[in-house]
């Protein structure tokens, strides 16, 4: 499986950015995909996370009511709508796949995925 994120970019304090990451490979129908993302000095943390099969979301509390995770099960791929972007959401986002399909209902850790893609950064300025 192989995970192509891409989207990233500078945008100002208040802008918004769209995020994609395309699955390829023998992912099956039933997999999550989510969305971590990493700051310079800082721990990969969760973002959002979607179940392809039922739709299922889960978002982090700080992104809650910005972000939005999408899916198209026709391309196998998610999307991350970020929407009233702040400083702090600079960082380098990572999309992961999950193949046990395990349906969000709490915050995922990073090793209940299985494969990740290659990040993409995002920058906001103030």
């Amino acid at each position: 499986v192989q995970l192509q994120a891409s989207g990233g970019g500078l945008v100002q304090a208040g802008g918004s950015l769209r995020l994609s990451c395309r699955a390829s490979g023998r992912t099956g129908s039933n997999y999550g995909m989510g969305w971590f993302r990493q700051a310079p000095g800082k721990e990969r943390e969760f973002v959002a996370t979607i179940h392809l099969s039922f739709g299922v979301t889960y978002y982090a509390e700080s992104v809650k009511g910005r972000f939005t995770i999408s899916r198209d099960n026709a391309k196998n791929t998610v999307y991350l709508q970020m929407n009233s972007l702040k400083p702090e959401d600079t960082a380098v986002y990572y999309c992961a796949a999950d193949l046990a399909g395990v349906v969000p209902l709490r915050t995922p850790l990073p090793a209940q995925y299985q494969y990740w893609g290659q990040g993409t950064q995002v920058t906001v300025s103030s």
